[in-house]
């Protein structure tokens, strides 16, 4: 296998997570026709518990491990390299034991639990909307019986979901990113292939109970896994690592040594992931109860809303914020070995690259997306009311929350731990300080009340983005001024585009078509955009700049050599 550079593994790596993330955003249109409203809630129910509890058994470690693999592996200290893996691997594989035999103990007390919660109104963002209707109707006992049925399911995943994390977080440290990214869509594949014949099958042809034909589409992230983990394992073999004895210098990283170590980066990377889902948490605590009290929404409309916000347009989200992810997957061994040479250039390099990549694909995304709200919300959720509204603005918090990720994962990599926490907690103390006055203020100027929660999660996020871009300044003495004129020349850009979209919606307008027609007018203007968006940044040299000489030369010599 061949290593990938920075820009090389970081297009891969997004190219593949934008991939898997699109997969698992459609999927769901054919797979909620097949199991209808029930068995959404069932499935969304145990789905949702496993993510917890899968979260929980990596806890962080397969970046841990990608880290750690490159800083020895850099330093030439293959032995403890190796170590370092074997030990953070018991971990995981201990850690996702556990997991899974508390998901099987306790699945039924989880079930109970879910459907006897009181607010059904609250808990609709994170298990549909239809469970208010279907806890009114109080099919508890069926209910808690299929749902803890499904969970025991899902903890078949866990276990292999872990070494496949594991043998990951290895390649990405050893900057094999093509691999690793590959593996993801191989994941993604087989897993919906499973989730859409297996539920087909099962409702259409077998005729079974809705619990074992959504236990069965649940199945598919195990199935998913193991067939990853095959592809993986064969990887790492052609890695042929030889038998390196340990070196002096090794022996003084104790087992000790190495655990501190693995806590110590594993830590930082727990922090982030609960701050940022804090973020959704926030509303979901406070999003109901303004729009219920302060503007009088009925009960129903506003728990619409706040699934809106908390779930549906994120799902949509998650395609723009996949460029962070990949870069995220890329950056992290790569500023850790270039920071471990004390190469300070090419770090300072990387970073503003780094931004640049993620404001050049991000931002156009966002702008597009925002203005075919309507029919793209149309394509995956049908019509509605609230959705394309709020989509419309809430797009955009996928870009702070990109360079987000991007910038909190560039501290860790530096071990820069204090700016990272004073910045994620500013950052989120804002957010819970500020979500309801900003919402009460949006109401009282004329504003929909519900963009004021999406505006108070973007500053919050800005203010974490600015503290630890600050500390990045003083620490390396980096300069963003040819980033800065890289994002003005994005902003014209995308507003040359928006004028054209919106003087050829007079035409043809942007909303109001049927599923079918959606998708035409979206492919329709998404390629008209494109157009404008890259030949003005092509004109600007603002491609250039973003992708860089070096990344276009490879492409087109890559072309020429196809040719001959």
């Amino acid at each position: 296998m061949k290593k990938d550079n920075f820009l090389r593994g970081a297009f891969i790596a997004t190219l593949c997570i934008i991939l898997t993330k699109i997969l698992g955003v459609l999927y769901v249109i054919p797979f909620y026709a097949i199991i209808g409203s029930k068995g959404s809630v069932i499935y969304g129910a145990a789905y949702n518990i496993y993510a917890i509890f899968l979260n929980l058994s990596t806890i962080g470690l397969p970046l841990a491990i990608s880290k750690m693999v490159s800083e020895y592996n850099t330093l030439g200290y293959e032995y403890t390299k190796k170590r370092a893996y074997k030990l953070a691997g018991r971990i995981m594989i201990i850690s996702s034991i556990i997991t899974t035999i508390l998901l099987l103990i306790f699945a039924p007390v989880l079930a109970k639990y879910i459907i006897n919660f009181n607010d059904y109104s609250a808990i609709a963002p994170a298990f549909g909307a239809d469970l208010i209707a279907l806890g009114n109707a109080r099919d508890g006992a069926y209910l808690i019986r299929e749902i803890a049925f499904v969970i025991r399911i899902s903890a078949s995943a866990i276990f292999f979901v872990t070494l496949i994390s594991m043998i990951r977080g290895y390649l990405q440290g050893m900057r094999y990113i093509q691999a690793s990214s590959i593996s993801q869509v191989i994941e993604q594949f087989v897993r919906v292939l499973v989730i859409l014949i297996g539920s087909y099958l099962c409702m259409n042809v077998l005729k079974t109970s809705l619990g074992i034909v959504v236990g069965v589409a649940v199945f598919g992230a195990t199935a998913g896994a193991i067939s990853t983990y095959f592809y993986l394992r064969k990887k790492k073999k052609d890695l042929k690592e030889a038998y390196v004895p340990m070196k002096e210098e090794e022996k003084d990283f104790t087992t000790k040594y190495l655990l501190k170590k693995i806590v110590r980066y594993t830590i930082p990377l727990i922090i982030m992931e609960l701050i940022s889902t804090s973020f959704q948490l926030v509303d979901m605590f406070t999003v109901v109860t303004t729009l219920t009290n302060t503007a009088h929404y009925t009960l129903n409309d506003a728990s619409v809303i706040m699934n809106i916000v908390t779930t549906l347009g994120t799902k949509l989200n998650v395609i723009v914020m996949a460029i962070a992810s990949g870069m995220v997957v890329s950056l992290l061994p790569s500023l850790t070995s270039d920071y471990v040479k004390g190469d300070m250039m090419e770090v300072k390099h990387k970073i503003n690259k780094g931004l640049q990549i993620i404001l050049y694909i991000t931002i156009p995304m966002s702008v597009g997306l925002s203005l075919l709200a309507d029919p793209v919300w149309t394509i995956f959720y049908g019509k509605s009311f609230y959705g394309p509204k709020i989509f419309m603005v809430s797009i955009f918090v996928a870009v702070f929350g990109s360079i987000f990720t991007n910038v909190i994962v560039t501290l860790q990599s530096l071990s820069r731990y204090k700016a990272m926490y004073i910045g994620l907690f500013s950052g989120f103390l804002f957010n819970v300080i500020m979500n309801i006055p900003f919402m009460i203020l949006f109401y009282h100027i004329g504003l929909p009340i519900y963009y004021g929660n999406l505006v108070a999660t973007m500053i919050g996020y800005a203010i974490t983005i600015s503290v630890c871009l600050i500390d990045l300044k003083r620490f390396l003495g980096i300069s963003y001024k040819d980033t800065i004129k890289h994002f003005l020349y994005i902003l014209f850009a995308c507003l040359c585009m928006t004028i054209v979209i919106l003087g050829l919606g007079k035409v043809i307008p942007l909303s109001g078509y049927s599923r079918g027609m959606s998708i035409v007018i979206t492919v329709f203007y998404a390629l008209i955009g494109m157009i404008i968006y890259f030949g003005i940044t092509y004109k600007t040299k603002t491609f250039e700049t973003a992708i860089g000489k070096e990344a276009i030369n490879d492409i087109l010599r890559r072309k020429r050599n196809k040719e001959e």
